[in-house]
């Protein structure tokens, strides 16, 4: 039996016209992990899937130069995965996830300064020593970040 908790990122996706984002619960799972491991630098990874549903987190290594402060994804581990969906023995990469050690869920202005507008997911990780974690979901759209809702689903 599927079981789903859902969650909106700042304005619920019936607003603004995005469909709701599923994530898997061990996908959810793998990011919180990631960021808390990473702490105080920003974690950050792949995302996995279909259009509209997350199956898997994929953490790879930051290599940005200041790594407490930005994020860069190993390009290695993105040709990879992307060779991978290609040839089709890995699934689609549907975006990318990285936290925010500052306990801020959104959009930073270097993730808008960096971002390539091609309506890949975000996934923004907060992750918090007091256990108030939060993770927020953005489509990078022509315009800037779109919130996306979404569900956690496990089953």
């Amino acid at each position: 039996m599927e079981r789903r908790r859902c969650l909106a990122s700042a304005t619920p996706s019936s607003q603004t016209g995005s469909m709701a984002l599923t994530i898997s619960q061990p996908a959810h799972a793998i990011m919180l992990a990631a960021a808390h491991r990473a702490a105080p630098h920003e974690a950050c990874g792949l995302l996995l899937g279909s259009a509209s549903r997350i199956e898997v987190a994929v953490p790879t290594t930051n290599v940005a130069p200041d790594p407490a402060r930005h994020f860069e994804i190993d390009p290695a581990a993105l040709i990879a995965a992307h060779r991978a969906a290609r040839d089709g023995s890995g699934a689609q990469v549907i975006g990318y996830f990285h936290s925010h050690p500052n306990g801020l869920a959104r959009p930073s202005a270097t993730d808008e300064a960096s971002a390539a507008r091609d309506g890949r997911v975000w996934v923004i990780v907060a992750a918090t020593n007091d256990g108030a974690d939060a993770i927020t979901c953005w489509r990078d759209g022509a315009d800037g970040f779109e919130p996306l809702s979404y569900c956690v689903v496990q089953g």
